[in-house]
């Protein structure tokens, strides 16, 4: 059995790394250990191949069960401590031969180990076999010096015991097979690794305006192994990676049919068959393709539809910082790799968020990324003139693309701030039945900047961009990118300065024309919101309007009379059926006769 060394190693910032290992080697095969947790990785992305004349044959590995679960069936058992008494007791039934003291030899089935009861000597125990004869005979324990298992079975499930037990539980070999001989093997594989980190250090000369900066790969060697002059490639960007679950074994069920009863009612007739034709013989199978030796470029050797571009160190979406000189690390140790060292210009100002910092500006650098490498995102040390002066985060930052180091809060400006909104009428139109109204949806914030210190200082005050805002009585922008504005403060020594940013936006919404009033008729009359025709005619539908409103109201009450009528005259009806037509009765049903006809009367001129 026989190791690699790694030999190359490509570390991302998602959590798995690329290694590759190659050797010249001599043997049938190759066993690496793999982390039960990676095995998934490992079946996805494992290649193997011979750059020399050897061949490779197959791949095998240990399925994943625990140990005790591939020890179901096996019939022996060994406890550590007292592997021979187990071992004896293991092989009831079976044949063996024991190998005695004085060059003794006992041949036979073994019956079984009995052993003495507690603080007996365990030698005292004796060990039974039955002969070929059918004697049975006892030996002592302490004179047993070895077993011959000639049970092929038992030998076997020892053998497997021995297996599993050197196998680690959190562990898994894959042992490549490969024809006798001399090999030039290389080994690749995807395998979770801890993220490589990136720290930066930025030395400011403030009379050249000139920074230094230097960049730092850390990593992690949590291997099983020591790393010993490794290619290493730092990768920035996220390539798409994903777990598939490979390793655990997977059985569908399936649907279950039932045989179905087919018994034929009675004899059946057919006719004779016309002479068969004849049968083409079946071409004999092509005989089984062995795996072909490598001797192209792995490329060619494993994907020749597959075109991969390299420019540089740009690959795609991706950025590779390559070391150039191989590393070594032990094994459980971490190490940095110099990745970017290059002096660039730079411009110092002081920077205004209050969402990100209130109540202060902050120092910064302002930076383009003029290294020919991409940045990766990472904590910096700013060091001024020689001295410390703050710490950073350097954004991910393209080629040639501007980066901020905010680095230091400057104590000595001091910055309030005030903000409102209201709404504005900004225009009035008739659409329809509705009134148009445009206004303007205002906000503002005011910043006061104090500036206690005995120099001059600029200040950029940064706030969001809103695209549906536009600025207006406001001064022009410094700066501006895709989701800030930056205004340029001046402030003198000792002094204060005010700065009021006014921004609004324009939105349209319909009152309608009954919901309006004289009043405010008047008012936007007076601020020349409306024309006097518009006016007017809006002011003629208002009277209309009112004008409905009253008769709808007359209506109303005409209707509850009607109401109250028709009610007092079917109360009159109902009292004249019960009088007579002479008498008292007959004058009283006059009485009603006569005001039945001055409520119709009344009802008519309703």
């Amino acid at each position: 059995m026989t190791t690699l060394p790694i030999t190359r190693m490509t570390l991302y910032k998602h959590g798995v790394g690329f290694f590759e290992r190659r050797a010249k080697l001599e043997g049938d095969s190759v066993t690496l250990s793999f982390p039960v947790e990676a095995m998934n990785d490992i079946l996805k992305s494992l290649t193997a191949v011979d750059w020399g004349d050897g061949q490779i044959t197959g791949i095998d590995y240990a399925t994943p069960q625990s140990r005790e679960e591939r020890l179901v069936g096996c019939s022996i058992r060994l406890d550590d401590g007292r592997s021979l008494r187990d071992l004896l007791i293991s092989l009831r039934g079976r044949q063996v031969r024991l190998l005695l003291d004085q060059d003794e030899t006992a041949e036979g089935v073994l019956i079984g180990l009995d052993e003495l009861p507690e603080r007996q000597p365990v030698a005292a125990s004796l060990v039974s076999l039955l002969q070929d004869e059918g004697q049975t005979r006892a030996f002592a324990l302490g004179r047993v010096q070895g077993v011959d298992i000639l049970d092929e079975q038992g030998a076997a499930d020892l053998r497997f015991f021995l297996q599993v037990s050197l196998t680690q539980e959190q562990q898994r070999q894959v042992t490549i097979r490969l024809t006798p001989g001399e090999h030039d093997l290389s080994v690749s594989y995807v395998a979770p690794a801890p993220v490589w980190r990136v720290s930066y250090r930025l030395l400011a000369d403030s009379e050249k305006e000139e920074a230094l900066l230097l960049g730092w790969g850390i990593f992690d060697n949590q291997l099983d192994e020591d790393l010993e002059n490794v290619a290493l490639t730092l990768t920035a960007g996220m390539p798409i990676s994903f777990v598939y679950d490979l390793y655990t074994p997977f059985t569908p069920e399936r649907p279950e049919i039932k045989e179905e009863e087919r018994v034929a009612p009675g004899p059946v007739d057919f006719a004779g068959a016309l002479p068969e034709a004849p049968v083409m013989a079946a071409a004999a199978a092509p005989p089984s393709p062995k795996m072909m030796r490598a001797r192209k470029p792995m490329a060619e050797q494993l994907a020749q539809a597959t075109a991969v571009e390299t420019v540089g160190d740009a690959k795609g979406a991706l950025f590779q910082y390559r070391i150039q000189t191989p590393v070594s690390v032990g094994r459980g140790q971490s190490a940095m790799a110099p990745i970017l060292s290059v002096t660039l210009p730079y411009r110092k100002e002081l920077l205004y968020n209050g969402a990100k910092m209130p109540d202060h500006p902050v120092a910064s650098l302002r930076l383009d990324n003029k290294t020919g490498l991409t940045l990766e995102r990472g904590p910096a040390l700013v060091l001024e003139d020689g001295d410390y002066a703050g710490e950073a985060v350097l954004p991910f930052t393209a080629v040639d693309a501007e980066f901020v180091v905010p680095f230091a809060v400057e104590l000595g400006v001091r910055v309030r701030e005030q903000s409102g909104s209201h709404t504005e009428i900004h225009g009035l139109s008739l659409e329809k039945a509705y009134l148009l109204v445009e206004e303007w949806d205002i906000r503002w914030r005011e910043y006061r900047l104090f500036n206690s210190a005995a120099k001059a200082m600029t200040v950029l005050v940064e706030e969001s961009r809103q695209t549906q805002y536009e600025l207006f009585d406001s001064p022009e922008p410094a700066e501006t990118s895709e989701d800030s504005v930056r205004f340029a403060v001046d402030l003198l020594p000792q002094s204060e300065q005010t700065l009021r940013i006014n921004s609004r936006r324009l939105h349209r919404r319909r009152e309608e024309i009954s919901n309006q009033s004289y009043t405010k008729l008047q008012r936007y009359l007076r601020k020349g919101l409306m024309d006097r025709a518009t006016h007017d005619l809006i002011a003629e539908i208002l009277g209309l309007m009112e004008q409905i409103g009253r008769q709808n109201e007359r209506l109303v009450e005409i209707e509850k009379e009607r109401s109250s009528l028709y009610q007092a005259q079917e109360q009159t009806r109902e009292t004249m059926q019960a009088l007579g037509s002479s008498g008292k009765e007959g004058k009283l049903r006059a009485q009603y006769v006569d005001r039945l006809q001055q409520m119709q009367t009344t009802l008519d001129a309703l």
